[in-house]
């Protein structure tokens, strides 16, 4: 009976570090190259995993927060993907380098060209050059929408909040760092990057054109960290229901004799 709990116990155990490592490699997220200087200009990437076994994701919607309007949006291009910018007017005109701006970029859409898209088991990365960044935010949430090639539909939408439980889909934000002394000189290195973006497919290929190698980034020591785990997890599991099993048919061996 002893040996029988302590199995069930090593599978119990497996399955929860598993259930737990799954979603820190399930979400859209977004990361700076660098800095995301407040006040400054930075380039972004939204890094898009496929979670299904059996559907590619053909399509990736990125929607600017409607209360921070940013001047200035440039995509970089990415092989095997078309890109298209969308603009709304302005509620209050936005002064950028002496100008009033009356309309902004409200969203960014990635569309596979036919046949593409993110391959189960992979991901992708989507640059964006974003400035100049709110001085009076700490972080910026962009609303983003998954599309498969079956049709499904995933909408990271959901704000985290501050002391709760991550949401079931929870929408990428930009954390903010503090700004620097000389804003724009900051944003100089940023803004090479921003200026690459409008370079020909050749930067698009250096940039990540084929990222969607599994685990071929140094920032997703996390995800296999997370998968290693899971996998060690059920492997103790399947140890203890064994242990357990043998201990069973030896005791009952004994009884007999």
């Amino acid at each position: 009976m002893k040996a029988s709990r302590i199995a069930t116990a090593g599978a119990l155990s497996g399955i929860a570090v598993l259930a737990l490592s799954a979603p820190a490699f399930a979400h859209v997220t977004v990361q700076p190259e660098g800095q995301a200087a407040k006040g400054g200009y930075a380039t972004v990437n939204f890094k898009v995993p496929n979670e299904r076994d059996n559907a590619s994701t053909t399509k990736l919607e990125v929607n600017l927060p409607a209360d921070h309007p940013l001047a200035s949006v440039m995509p970089q291009p990415v092989p095997g993907w078309d890109v298209k910018v969308t603009k709304s007017k302005l509620a209050k005109p936005l002064e950028s380098h002496g100008e009033k701006l009356t309309e902004a970029v409200s969203k960014v859409t990635w569309t596979a060209q036919k046949g593409g898209g993110v391959q189960p088991g992979y991901f992708q990365k989507f640059p964006l050059s974003l400035g100049a960044l709110p001085e009076d935010s700490d972080e910026l949430v962009f609303k983003a929408i998954q599309t498969y090639s079956n049709k499904e539909v995933v909408r990271w939408i959901e704000v985290p909040q501050e002391g709760q439980d991550e949401p079931e889909n929870p929408a990428p934000v930009l954390q903010l760092s503090a700004a620097e002394d000389d804003a724009h000189g900051a944003s100089g290195a940023t803004a090479t990057g921003g200026a690459d973006a409008g370079d020909s497919g050749d930067s698009g290929d250096k940039a990540d054109g084929h990222d969607t190698a599994a685990a071929a980034d140094s920032g997703d020591d996390s995800d296999t960290t997370a998968r290693v785990l899971g996998v060690v997890g059920i492997v103790v599991g399947v140890a203890g229901v064994a242990f357990g099993v043998l201990a069973g048919r030896r005791r009952g061996t004994g009884a007999s004799a």
